[in-house]
């Protein structure tokens, strides 16, 4: 398994925001998937016991969109998110993110993303559509120090 870079201040993966959920991905060069394991508080509620569902897309999209961490340098948006909540998905829990790649067009790629608790049951799972940034773009959004790197297992 492979560490896959983050960021400071992504939502989903940031080391320095501290509204970061700090997930940390790695990927699977043989069995070409990403994931996270996932473990939220009650901070991140909907309802009580709960995990809000917009946390849960924002997971699953981001997941989805690192699924083709063969590239990790590739920087894409998001054009399409269509998820499914398949169960009441509970704060508190080790849970496990996972996501791999489905196909690729051209500057569209597609790839599925899933949500599954501890006897690897889905709770949510989503399919995704992205499009490339153009690098020229990617490059003029990287002005100073980006913070985009592995970062080392903080003690």
């Amino acid at each position: 398994m492979r560490k896959l870079p983050g960021s400071r201040n992504c939502f989903v993966c940031g080391r320095q925001n501290p509204k970061s959920l700090r997930l940390e991905f790695f990927y699977d060069d043989e069995a070409a998937i990403v994931q996270a394991d996932v473990e939220l508080d009650e901070s991140h509620e909907g309802f009580p016991g709960v995990m809000h569902g917009g946390v849960i897309a924002a997971m699953l999209d981001e997941a989805a969109g690192r699924a083709w961490g063969d590239e990790p340098d590739r920087f894409m948006v998001t054009s399409e998110l269509k998820i499914r909540y398949r169960k009441p998905t509970p704060v508190g829990q080790k849970l496990q993110l996972k996501a791999w790649p489905s196909k690729r067009k051209g500057r569209v790629s597609w790839s599925h993303s899933e949500l599954r608790d501890q006897s690897l049951e889905i709770l949510a799972e989503a399919d995704a559509v992205f499009v490339d940034i153009p690098p020229a773009q990617v490059e003029a959004m990287r002005s100073e120090a980006d913070g985009w790197r592995v970062y080392l297992d903080e003690a």
